[in-house]
C-alpha cells in the first residue's frame, strides 16, 4: 500500500460525524423499525406456526349404532372441546378448510352421508331434520336443505359442506379434525 493510499483511508475511517448523518442513520433505523413492526404480525397471519393447522383424526362416539339409523335420519354430533372437524367441500359461506363444530351423519337413501350443520348462507347452525319429506331448516334465515345437503329452498345458494370421516366400530366414527387450543 502507497502511502497516498494510507493516508486517503485515513481520512475516510475518521471522517467525523455531523449533524446530517446522524439524522439520516436515525430516520433509516426508525423507519426500519416500523416497518419489522408492522409486517411482522401479518407474516405470523399469513404463515402461521406449523404446529396449530395439522389435520388430524378425531374419535367420537354416537348416540346411536350406525346400522341402527333409519332411512331418512340423522344423527347430531360434536366436536369435543379445543377441537374442529375440517369440510371438504362447500359454497357461499363455506369453503374448503373450513372449520365446523357441529354436524350430522344422515341415512339418505341406504347411504351414510356426513354433512356439516352449518348453513352455507351465512353460518348459522341448521336444525335437526324434520317434515316431509324432512328437511334440515336454518332458524337464522330460513334457509332450507334436503337430507342430501342440496338446498331445497333458499336465500342459500350452496349446499351443506361434507366432512371426511370413516366407521370405527358399531357407534364410532373417525372424523378429520384440527386442534384449537382454547376454543370450547
Amino acid at each position: 500500500m502507497s502511502v497516498s493510499e494510507r493516508g486517503f483511508r485515513q481520512q475516510v475511517e475518521r471522517r467525523p460525524v455531523t449533524r446530517r448523518n446522524f439524522i439520516v442513520w436515525y430516520l433509516g433505523g426508525l423507519l426500519t423499525a416500523l416497518v419489522a413492526a408492522v409486517i411482522a404480525p401479518i407474516l405470523v397471519y399469513i404463515w402461521p406456526p406449523a404446529g396449530q393447522t395439522k389435520q388430524q383424526v378425531i374419535n367420537l362416539t354416537l348416540s346411536t349404532a350406525l346400522d341402527e339409523i333409519k332411512e331418512g335420519t340423522a344423527v347430531l354430533f360434536q366436536a369435543p372441546s379445543a377441537t374442529g372437524f375440517v369440510m371438504t367441500d362447500g359454497g357461499g359461506d363455506n369453503y374448503p378448510g373450513k372449520i365446523g363444530f357441529k354436524g350430522f351423519l344422515v341415512n339418505y337413501q341406504g347411504t351414510l352421508i356426513m354433512l356439516s350443520a352449518t348453513c352455507s348462507h351465512l353460518g348459522c347452525q341448521v336444525n335437526q331434520p324434520s317434515g316431509t319429506p324432512p328437511i334440515f331448516q336454518c332458524p337464522c334465515h330460513g334457509s332450507q336443505f334436503n337430507l342430501n345437503g342440496t338446498v331445497h329452498h333458499g336465500p342459500a345458494v350452496a349446499p351443506l359442506s361434507h366432512y371426511a370421516w370413516k366407521a370405527t366400530g358399531p357407534n364410532k366414527i373417525a372424523v378429520i379434525g384440527v386442534s384449537l387450543p382454547g376454543v370450547g
